[in-house]
């Protein structure tokens, strides 16, 4: 799993973000935490995902790239369309994965 570094991340769990990862890279579960990926197929923009399906052991998760966080799905819709938003604004596209990696070096 490849963390973004400049990770979007909910108001509700802004203050805990260290702590939501580290359960996330070490299985442990957590209930109403949604990841937002890069998508995995080249029909959508960005996925979001349940973190309680990334415990699963033959989830595949080894290229995943994570580029936000948020606590319940509603927030997570909210975080998803803010990036799509930035995106938009600055590039005048919906190229998410060219202008994150863009941004990220």
């Amino acid at each position: 799993m490849i963390w973004y570094k400049d990770l979007y991340v909910g108001e509700s769990i802004v203050h805990k973000t260290k702590k939501v990862k580290w359960k996330i890279m070490h299985n442990a579960g957590q209930i109403g935490i949604y990841v937002i990926t890069l998508a995995s197929n080249t029909q959508n923009l960005l996925d979001i995902i349940p973190s309680y399906e990334l415990m699963q052991k033959g989830y595949p998760k080894k290229d995943m790239v994570v580029v936000g966080l948020a606590k319940g799905y509603d927030e997570a819709i909210e975080v998803a369309a803010s990036i799509v938003d930035e995106v938009y604004h600055s590039t005048g596209t919906f190229a998410v994965r060219a202008y994150l990696a863009e941004k990220q070096g």
